[in-house]
């Protein structure tokens, strides 16, 4: 069954959000004015290991964790990609996403972040997308904290 991305039921968001351990953040900001830099924070305050994903940063640290250039550097698999760019960018993201090893669970589109045909070329590959939404809203909405 088709998921609507008009309005994500409350129980999908949570299992993802339960379930979920590792997660690379493309777009990560040093910057802690930026919301990426906020949500990043978030995710490591509630335990989930974190993979910042940002060429322009790749080498340094953000929130002492090592920022990688692109999603195939990172040394070992995520269950989510947590994504911080331009709904434009998305398609070839999901190409870059599709070519990893072994593909992540899930692509989480942050807010105002929406592309339906990579959505649909995601979910063709088995992997479950959430557009126009925040895990840093969402989880503490759902699972507390």
């Amino acid at each position: 069954m088709p998921v609507n991305h008009d309005r994500y039921d409350d129980a999908y968001l949570s299992e993802i959000l339960e379930t979920t351990r590792t997660i690379a953040m493309v777009g990560a900001s040093a910057k802690a004015e930026r919301p990426s830099h906020g949500v990043l924070a978030y995710l490591i305050s509630c335990g989930y290991e974190t993979f910042p994903v940002h060429p322009g940063l790749a080498g340094g640290e953000i929130l002492d964790r090592k920022v990688y250039s692109r999603l195939a550097d990172i040394p070992a698999p995520v269950d989510m990609v947590d994504v911080f760019r331009n709904s434009d960018a998305i398609p070839a993201l999901a190409d870059e996403i599709l070519a990893l090893p072994r593909l992540p669970r899930v692509v989480w589109l942050q807010l105002g972040i929406r592309n339906d045909e990579a959505a649909a070329k995601l979910e063709a590959a088995g992997i479950k997308v959430v557009m126009n939404r925040c895990p840093a809203i969402d989880r503490p909405r759902l699972l507390g904290r």
